[in-house]
């Protein structure tokens, strides 16, 4: 499981190396902007595992969008949302 820290925009503007840092060292970082998510920010790993992932199940055709979809962001992002 990897860690999943929240900064505001404000904080990411502001202190952009530490979090940078975070990034590198494998974490997840989320915005939030007035309350409300607005990105995030993850490992290159992660982002090229997850599009090969999801690329090679659509090529194989041999699954269920929907439940797919939900068990994966589930499985490496702790959310479906």
């Amino acid at each position: 499981m990897s860690i999943i820290t929240t900064a505001t925009s404000t904080e990411m503007q502001n202190n952009f190396g530490r979090y940078l840092n975070l990034i590198l060292s494998g974490q997840k970082i989320i915005v939030m902007k007035n309350g409300k998510e607005v990105g995030r920010f993850i490992p290159k790993d992660t982002a090229v595992s997850y599009l090969t992932d999801s690329f090679h199940g659509i090529l194989k055709g041999d699954y269920d969008l929907d439940r797919e979809k939900a068990e994966r962001l589930t499985a490496k992002y702790e959310t479906i949302d």
